[in-house]
C-alpha cells in the first residue's frame, strides 16, 4: 500500500478537494493539539470508524469537543447495534491507524456521516500518518464524499 500521506494527497486530488497537510508535534490531549495548531478544540474533527453488526463500517465525523451520540447515530442509520471496533479492525477497514484516520484515501468506500456542527467551517483532522494534521473546508469534504449531515453528537463526558 502506498505511503499514507501520498494516498491522502492522491485521493484528495481525485475528488477535487483542496487540502493542506501540516507536520505537527505529538500532543497528549485534544486541548494541546488545538493549541499547537492555533485552533479551538471544536475545529479538530475526529474520524471515528463505526462497525455495524453485519461487519460493514461507516465513518463518523465528530468535533473534538463533542462525543458521538450512539442513539442518534443508530436512529439515523436505522440499526440497533453499532460499536467502535478494535484498533486492528479499524486499521483493516481504513488502512489508517487510530489517531490518523480520515475518509480521504481510506480503504473501503464506507459511507460518511458528518455532525451538523462542522458545516461551514474549516477543520483539521487526521492526515493518514502520525505527526500530521490535514486541513480542509468541511463543506467541500461533505460534498466530495456525499456525507450525510445530521446531529450525531452530544456533549463529551468530563474526564
Amino acid at each position: 500500500m502506498p505511503d499514507p500521506l501520498d494516498r491522502v494527497h492522491d485521493a484528495a486530488a481525485a475528488r477535487g478537494l483542496d487540502i493542506e497537510i501540516r507536520e505537527r508535534p505529538a500532543a497528549s490531549s485534544l486541548a494541546e493539539a488545538a493549541r499547537l495548531l492555533g485552533l479551538e478544540p471544536e475545529d479538530i474533527v475526529k474520524t471515528l470508524v463505526v462497525k455495524r453488526s453485519d461487519d460493514t463500517y461507516l465513518l463518523a465525523l465528530i468535533p473534538g469537543d463533542l462525543a458521538i451520540s450512539w442513539p442518534k447515530l443508530r436512529a439515523l442509520v436505522g440499526v440497533n447495534k453499532l460499536r467502535l471496533p478494535e484498533p486492528e479492525l479499524a486499521l483493516a477497514a481504513t488502512g489508517y491507524e487510530r489517531g490518523t484516520i480520515t475518509p480521504i484515501g481510506a480503504a473501503g468506500d464506507w459511507p460518511v456521516y458528518a455532525d451538523a456542527s462542522i458545516v461551514g467551517r474549516r477543520i483539521a483532522m487526521g492526515a493518514g500518518a502520525h505527526g500530521y494534521s490535514l486541513f480542509v473546508d468541511a463543506d467541500d469534504l461533505i460534498a466530495a464524499y456525499g456525507a450525510t449531515v445530521a446531529d450525531i453528537s452530544q456533549p463529551a463526558s468530563p474526564r
